[in-house]
């Protein structure tokens, strides 16, 4: 079972019904993978879905994936602040990989890719495209 930490952009990104990716939501509604996140993570999901959607629908949305039995909740009480240098606002989902001990990050964000260059603790990142080629095959 593969445990995944997913950005915000990609969140976004697998919602609507006709979303090329949609099928990612519906396999985490089915169990196909494990969700990990933190109440940073989730107020970030809501304040954003609710900027780009309506208030309602960011609290539904958040809700089903704060009680869904997939969904793992992983606070970190360490920040390793692995992104301070390029975004650390995106700091909360590296320390969620970390101690959730996930098998990746699932962003588009380019910054990401300076966790290449960090050894330890070592974080993989994917884009959606991988992961949607991984969750199809």
């Amino acid at each position: 079972m593969r445990h995944i930490v997913l950005d915000t952009n990609c969140l976004i990104q697998i919602l609507p019904s006709k979303s090329q990716y949609h099928n990612i939501w519906t396999d985490f509604l089915a169990g196909r993978f494990r969700l990990c996140v933190s109440n940073e993570i989730l107020t970030e999901y809501e304040e954003i879905l609710s900027m780009l959607t309506s208030p309602e629908i960011a609290h539904n949305v958040v809700e089903a994936i704060a009680r869904h039995p997939m969904t793992y909740r992983s606070e970190s009480f360490f920040k390793f602040h692995l992104l301070r240098d390029v975004d650390k606002d995106d700091d909360k989902f590296v320390d969620c990989a970390i101690t959730a001990d996930a098998d990746y990050i699932v962003s588009d964000d380019h910054h990401f890719s300076h966790l290449k260059e960090i050894p330890f603790p070592k974080v993989s990142v994917i884009t959606l495209d991988e992961f949607y080629l991984k969750n199809n095959s």
